[in-house]
């Protein structure tokens, strides 16, 4: 079966910004996803073990071993990401202006990226109003993909350009460029689910909120 591309881009440029039209188009893995049974048996998560305590040697004085830091390791066809960054609010994305509008729209689309990396939505969630139709697509189709001992191999995201306007009176809003690697969803076995999402690189308009908790994703549409 074949699978749409959902962040599918025309000029970056251009000032037409589809909304209706772009939330279909977000939605196109989780319909791709809903016509297919795996049948498999979920596989293990993507964490890393535990380290085991080192047993100290008899001696008058136990010198503590330094454990080094987890390492990050990308999804391949073996196996979920491993010790993915977790992406942190910086202090500027907390105040309504101009560059704390850019911040937060970068931190969620960090936050966004580590969600396909990892399958976890939670925090994006909290970062998007419910009202965003492709907000709540992208969480959905990316919990569908990772169903089933599923994963995701790729789909990290880099946010080179992003241009926010915050104006007295007038809702704020955001231009971002949006460059996605390949997708690959991966069943329990290893083998692909259906085939690759190619990468993209589109131009998004980003509709923000601020209130008392901070900066609120309320809409968002590809711009073609």
């Amino acid at each position: 079966m074949t699978s749409q591309n959902f962040l599918s881009t025309r000029a970056f440029v251009s000032s037409r910004i589809v909304r209706a039209g772009a939330a279909g188009l977000v939605v196109g893995l989780a319909l791709a996803l809903s016509g297919c049974n795996s049948g498999d048996s979920p596989g293990p998560g993507g964490t890393s073990s535990p380290v085991a305590a080192e047993t100290p040697t008899a001696s008058a004085t136990v010198t503590p071993t330094l454990t080094p830091s987890a390492v990050y390791k990308p999804a391949d066809a073996s196996r979920p990401a491993q010790n993915v960054p977790v992406p942190v609010l910086p202090e500027v994305a907390k105040t309504e202006t101009k560059e704390g509008a850019e911040a937060f729209v970068r931190y969620w689309y960090e936050s966004l990226s580590y969600s396909y990396e990892t399958g976890d939505t939670k925090v994006l969630e909290k970062l998007s109003s419910p009202g965003c139709v492709f907000c709540s697509g992208l969480r959905d189709g990316i919990a569908e993909a990772w169903s089933e001992g599923r994963w995701i191999s790729g789909g990290k995201i880099e946010t080179p350009a992003i241009t926010a306007t915050v104006e007295t009176a007038a809702e704020p809003y955001a231009v971002v460029q949006v460059i996605q690697s390949i997708i690959e969803i991966r069943k329990p076995d290893g083998t692909l689910l259906q085939k690759p999402t190619p990468a993209t690189n589109t131009g998004s308009r980003a509709g923000l909120t601020f209130g008392p908790s901070g900066w609120t994703m309320t809409d968002l549409g590809l711009i073609r």
